[in-house]
């Protein structure tokens, strides 16, 4: 394979991505083993997980994905996520931080667990995640962090604030992160996606209003795939974007230069 080629492969590579059995998750562990990475696929649901890794193994006879079932918004199951992942012995070069919560609430029909517990997948847990991924990541030349955080964390979206306040975190997180890490050679990235069709989504875009509302606010007038995000998290992570680090990208349509 040429010079130019392998900038637009990830062979050799080993990612970790979280959230992983549905949605931009699984359509993220896709397009990694597309692109030659070894994948280490982690969910809470096992059942769904497995079924994922079928249909990955299918589609990718010649790629490597290892799953793993945990919830990663809680301590005990972060520790065993890293046991296992030094347990497989294989390293680790890239982390998609996808896991993610939320609940549509008023801001004051929010009870404090519920609010709490938003924070905690979306913040805590990626930044814990982020720290225990460090000392792999680092012994590598050139790493990469993708987080997916969303647009709510840009402008006023109707998701409800704990959601847009965690994901606003997260954005600077990948910032600073991005800027404390560049020494050791670990790039750090985020894509925010607007409306993108997926099982969390589906509930609020079958109604008509809402959906029209949201298209006519989406300058791209259609929903997002999870194929597309995908897409973005991959780019982020191939030696062909080698420059590029602290960025938010949006995936969204033209969303952002609207708002809703």
């Amino acid at each position: 394979m040429d010079r130019h080629s392998l900038r637009w492969r990830l062979d050799g590579q080993v990612a970790l991505v979280t959230g992983a059995s549905a949605g931009i998750g699984r359509a993220t562990v896709a397009e990694l083993l597309g692109l030659g990475a070894t994948v280490l696929a982690c969910a809470r649901d096992i059942d769904t997980l497995e079924a994922a890794a079928a249909e990955w193994r299918e589609d990718h006879p010649e790629g490597e994905v290892h799953v793993l079932a945990c919830d990663v918004a809680e301590a005990v199951g972060r520790e065993r996520l890293f046991d296992w992942i030094d347990g497989l012995g294989l390293g680790l070069s890239i982390l998609v931080n996808n896991v993610g919560a939320n609940q549509r609430r008023a801001t004051m029909d929010y009870d404090e667990a519920e609010w709490r517990a938003i924070f905690e997948t979306n913040v805590f847990a990626t930044f814990e995640i982020c720290r225990s991924a460090y000392p792999l990541l680092r012994e590598h030349a050139s790493s990469a962090i993708v987080n997916v955080g969303s647009v709510s964390g840009a402008t006023h979206v109707r998701t409800g604030s704990p959601y847009g306040m965690s994901k606003a975190a997260m954005h600077q997180l990948t910032r600073n992160l991005a800027v404390e890490w560049a020494p050791e050679g670990v790039r750090v990235n985020a894509v925010l996606p607007w409306y993108i069709r997926t099982r969390r989504t589906s509930s609020v875009l079958a109604d008509a209003d809402y959906l029209e509302d949201v298209l006519d606010r989406t300058p791209m007038s259609r929903i997002g795939e999870p194929e597309e995000v995908a897409a973005a998290i991959a780019f982020l992570c191939l030696p062909a974007s080698g420059y590029i680090t602290a960025q938010c990208l949006a995936v969204d349509g033209g969303f952002l230069n609207y708002g809703f």
